[in-house]
């Protein structure tokens, strides 16, 4: 199972509750990205981030795109 190099988010687990509150174990997933950056200047590499993560470091600077 992969997992975001810079904030670890995984897979998630809970219940799926119906009006009846009747329970179904479910999933919810990161929206994980394979991309080849350079995280804080250093040598690029290949990783996953999140969407958000990788957004987020584009916009504050500490991810660059190789």
């Amino acid at each position: 199972m992969a997992k975001d190099a810079i904030t670890g988010a995984r897979t998630r687990f809970g219940n799926q509750r119906s009006h009846a509150l009747n329970a179904n174990r479910r999933s919810w997933k990161p929206n994980l990205q394979k991309v080849t950056v350079k995280i804080n200047g250093d040598a690029a590499k290949t990783v996953y981030l999140t969407a958000r993560t990788l957004r987020t470091g584009l916009k504050n600077g500490s991810i660059e795109r190789v």
